[in-house]
């Protein structure tokens, strides 16, 4: 089957779309996003070698942005590709639950389900099925796929994903689930062509962007993640206060807290935001004098090499650190900072390769092989989403 395959990241505030061409190489021929979706909607695409060829902006106000958006989004895909040219829509979808462990095509049936596990993630999955719901209305017969972030790490054994709760809460799905997952997917296969024996290896992979966490990988399968039941847990993240004593939250019940207040607090007035006080966003912390600022860097990184520390222990040693995501594929300070807080396991890095984002920045006498690998979650994405209709044609 021919044409293009669009692939939609959706979050809180903004979408990222690609375009890929439904060939065995899947090129992507347009990236994007649309962003400001909670104030003054801002469409952008540029083809492959970056040239800008769509541009659209929304005043603030606008009725319906994510509809109103995703509506020009398509009438893009259309006047690019043809009215016949998309041939199938793959979705990002934060939470799969027990269940979704592949993926699968979205039909009325899934929509309704995966609804019922928003508890599980209120802040990523109404904004994961919204667009779903606005490309079936516009285009009821095209195929979409739902493409599930949860899955990579059901290879997990049953110690690793089990809290000491009662059975019968994990019967009802309390357990470890595990986030990120399409990012790790694809570290997973770049390094079977960047690093074949480091492949085979034990590898931790820091997804370090505004959600934060790391996998523990061994032959490229997940066996331990810092993310839990929610993608609360684990790291310091930009407003999400990662690892949390649960009695802070008993405490603040008591204090006339309410559950809307504490869902706020630790979803979007913690982490890095919460401990400055300036922002969620490591490049203004990094540039901040504000010793506050210096604080949540601190604890960023703290908290980074501390949960490596137990990740190292689930794949009893470390051969490889990818660091990828937009703080690690970008901030050589931070990685210099976890780094040089692991240099106890014999890990060095080149100060220049680092700070020129090179593909690979230890030193050749280091210990542990330390890689930058930009992720692709939308390639991945592209790549299931193929799979999937052409299993579902023949």
């Amino acid at each position: 089957m021919t044409g293009s395959i669009l692939t939609i990241n959706g979050g809180s505030s903004s979408l990222k779309f690609a375009l890929f061409d439904n060939t065995a190489e899947l090129t992507a021929t347009v990236r994007g996003e649309i962003e400001n979706l909670d104030a003054a909607p801002h469409l952008l695409a540029r083809d492959a070698a970056g040239a800008v060829i769509a541009e659209h902006r929304w005043s603030a106000g606008t009725g319906h942005p994510f509809a109103v958006a995703l509506d020009s989004l398509l009438s893009f895909t259309d006047s690019h590709l043809g009215r016949d040219g998309l041939v199938a829509v793959g979705h990002r979808v934060v939470h799969g639950g027990a269940d979704h462990i592949a993926p699968e095509m979205i039909t009325p049936a899934l929509v309704a389900l995966l609804e019922t596990l928003t508890p599980l993630d209120p802040l990523h999955m109404p904004d994961n099925l919204a667009p779903m719901r606005a490309v079936t209305a516009a285009r009821p017969r095209l195929a979409q796929v739902a493409c599930f972030d949860t899955a990579f790490h059901h290879t997990m054994p049953p110690v690793a994903a089990r809290f000491a709760l009662p059975r019968a809460l994990e019967a009802k799905g309390v357990r470890r689930y595990g986030f990120h997952g399409l990012s790790y997917e694809y570290i997973s296969s770049c390094l079977k062509k960047q690093s074949p024996a480091l492949a085979h290896g034990r590898v931790i992979a820091a997804h370090l962007g505004s959600g934060a966490s790391l996998c523990a990988m061994n032959e490229g399968s997940s066996i331990a993640t810092t993310t839990g039941f929610s993608a609360l847990d684990g790291l310091v993240m930009a407003t999400r206060c990662g690892s949390l004593d649960p009695g802070v939250i008993l405490y603040l019940g008591q204090q006339g807290y309410s559950f809307a207040d504490v869902e706020d607090l630790l979803y979007r007035r913690s982490g890095l935001l919460g401990v400055s006080g300036i922002s969620g966003d490591v490049r203004v912390l990094l540039a901040s004098d504000d010793p506050h600022a210096r604080d949540a860097i601190e604890l960023f990184t703290y908290r980074i090499a501390l949960e490596a520390g137990a990740m190292i222990s689930a794949l009893g040693g470390l051969d490889g650190l990818v660091f990828t995501a937009g703080i690690g594929e970008h901030a050589p300070q931070i990685r210099a900072a976890v780094c040089a807080r692991l240099s106890w396991l014999g890990l060095r890095i080149d100060d220049a390769a680092n700070a020129a984002n090179a593909d690979r920045i230890g030193t050749p006498d280091s210990k542990v092989e330390v890689h930058v690998i930009a992720t692709d979650e939308e390639l991945m994405i592209a790549r299931h989403t193929q799979a999937t209709i052409n299993g579902a044609i023949a």
